[in-house]
């Protein structure tokens, strides 16, 4: 199967955007660095003998004034975008196989164009005018025949791919790859292929299918498709859609929850009948409303609940209220107190003493209605904006696995205190990347989908095996290790056990020891803990839990640059299993062991 293709390729995109978003000269050699090696090269660092894979050190004693910039995969897709609408602006829907790279099918685009040069002479003009840059636009049979032909601004008549292809290198594989992991991979085939004598895309093209795939697997397949002017799919064109908004504008102003909501509840009903009228659907809801001071009070919420009801008019009109509850509420009684500062600052101008007749903010009570001398917050405008809007159809629901009516209910009651107490006062823990159990927990909104300060795939030498604990204490608990004999346990430097564990106690709290720390590990959430309850208390005040077995000790040394001229502080870490079924990670330092967290 091959389809009709139109290429538009912006050389160099990684550099071009990199020296977009620093401001680097046109005129200056440059070149994107990944911290190991050059991966994008301009034009001018190209011609000064810059290579990609280049070392820093290499390629600056190429070129000594070579600007290296930092390698971003967001910052690359996001300046590519204005050249992907400008692009729409000739072709209704776009691919975008990679920052730099749009692919479009070219049978509809270039008949209502009037050829495929003139498609093409369109793309170029809109995209310089739109965003000054230069791009190649080239349309052929297949992928990869297309990539190379917008390479070179040609037009492959239809059926001479395979032989426009024939000639070319088998390197020119990596230039149709998606991602870096792709590339590695084109990279280490592109290598078999030359020490196996395959050095052009014709050899390897007339090789049988059957015996490539037995060859070279899944991905030598996908090269052997491409090499022959074949796709293993057409393009998959997006269909951008505009962000819905409604607004009205409330007059006379309004200061009370039940108004507002009835006139959210109108602009719910409009928003939902323009999605159905348009068959679309969205995946943030954004609510917005103005105060008669001219605060902007924003708050978007998700709603990719698809196929639950997520984008009912009830649905949205709930979401209104709770918030602008919270608004309405929260900015009441910020104005009270602010109120209530003003008046204790005059009185004390004027020479009376605060409190007597006067009043104090810690006196501002949490039901506002009660404050008479204070001007409620009103609300002269609202809006609501349907983001992430997409065709109904484009995101089916699981089979399996989806939402349940808990978890709705569950999701529900969390937007509901969110919406009280702000984005940041429903937190969720996620796992990130880090060596201690406490490192690898980051606490982030609720709804909010941002990445981890430090990545879970990097390699972090001295990271505990998996499993990783399901409860991680606030504080640590002091505990007692000792043998079958009743001898304490020690972890000498060599990370050796003295003997083998016997029993773990929890020991006595300290006067100074945080409370939140004083509960023994295991006593609320183990499950015979609970049934037994004596059993559970007697492990909190301090009785002897029997170990079955255990797996460790692992050495980690803190951060011992924090600490320059002091000895390292080393630690060392078990795994403990008990014969109730509980388990719990051990941390040996200094002589004194402790319980770091608990296993479910």
């Amino acid at each position: 199967m091959s389809t009709r293709t139109t290429v538009v390729w912006v050389p160099d995109w990684p550099v071009v955007a990199a020296m977009t978003a620093d401001e680097v000269p046109v005129d200056v050699p440059s070149a994107v660095h990944d911290g190991r090696r050059v991966t994008a090269v301009s034009a001018l660092a190209r011609a000064d003998g810059v290579r990609r894979g280049m070392r820093r050190r290499q390629a600056q004693g190429v070129c000594p004034e070579l600007v290296l910039l930092p390698a971003d995969d967001a910052r690359d897709a996001r300046l590519f975008e204005p050249v992907a609408a400008a692009t729409e602006t000739v072709v209704a829907g776009v691919e975008v196989a990679r920052p730099g790279l749009l692919l479009l099918p070219a049978g509809g685009a270039s008949r209502y164009h009037g050829s495929e040069e003139a498609l093409a002479e369109r793309i170029v003009d809109a995209v310089a005018r739109a965003t000054g840059h230069e791009c190649g636009v080239g349309t052929a049979d297949g992928l990869l025949a297309a990539v190379l032909a917008a390479r070179s601004g040609a037009v492959v008549e239809p059926g001479a791919s395979a032989v426009f292809l024939a000639a070319h290198g088998v390197t020119e594989l990596v230039h149709a790859t998606t991602g870096p992991e792709q590339a590695v991979e084109v990279a280490a085939l592109v290598d078999l292929l030359h020490r196996l004598g395959l050095r052009t895309l014709g050899a390897f093209a007339a090789l049988p299918a059957p015996d490539v795939h037995a060859r070279f697997g899944r991905r030598g397949t996908w090269a052997h498709t491409l090499a022959r002017g074949l796709d293993e799919r057409p393009p998959a064109r997006r269909r951008p859609e505009a962000d819905l908004e409604v607004s009205a504008d409330l007059d006379p102003p309004v200061d009370r929850v039940d108004t507002a909501a009835f006139a959210g509840r109108r602009l719910a009903e409009e928003l939902h009948a323009d999605l159905v009228a348009r068959s679309v659907t969205c995946g943030r809801l954004q609510v917005a409303a103005r105060t008669d001071d001219g605060t902007e009070l924003v708050r978007t919420w998700r709603t990719d609940l698809g196929g639950w009801g997520a984008l009912a008019a009830a649905r949205i009109t709930d979401r209104i209220r709770w918030q602008l509850d919270g608004w309405l509420t929260a900015s009441a009684v910020a104005t009270a107190r602010d109120r209530r500062r003003e008046v204790r600052e005059q009185e004390r101008a004027a020479g009376r003493t605060p409190g007597r007749g006067g009043a104090d903010e810690r006196d501002v009570p949490a039901d506002v209605d009660h404050l008479d001398d204070v001007a409620p917050v009103a609300l002269v405008r609202l809006t609501l904006t349907a983001l992430d809007v997409a065709p109904a159809g484009a995101e089916a629901t699981q089979l399996w696995g989806g939402p349940s009516g808990g978890d709705l209910r569950a999701h529900r009651a969390l937007e509901r205190a969110q919406s009280i107490v702000g984005g940041a006062g429903v937190l969720t823990a996620t796992l990130q990347g880090g060596r201690d159990v406490r490192d690898q927990v980051h606490v982030r909104p609720w709804g909010e989908q941002s990445d981890p300060p430090r990545p879970v795939d990097r390699p972090w030498p001295g990271r505990l095996p998996d499993p990783a604990p399901a409860t991680v204490l606030v504080d640590p608990v002091r505990v007692d290790v000792r043998d079958v004999r009743g001898e304490p346990v020690r972890v000498d430097a060599r990370g050796l056990l003295s003997a083998p564990l016997g029993t773990v106690r929890v020991l006595a709290p300290r006067p100074d020891e945080p409370a939140a720390g004083r509960r023994a590990p295991g006593a609320a959430r183990d499950g015979r803990g609970a049934r037994e309850g004596r059993g559970a208390d007697a492990r909190a005040s301090g009785g002897a839990r029997v170990v079955t077995g255990w797996a460790g000790p692992w050495l980690l040394t803190d951060r011992w640059w924090t600490h320059p001229g002091t000895p390292p502080r080393v630690r060392a870490h078990l795994q403990v299993a008990f014969d109730d079924g509980g388990a719990v990670l051990l941390t040996h330092a200094d002589g004194a062991w402790t319980c770091e967290a608990g296993y479910d």
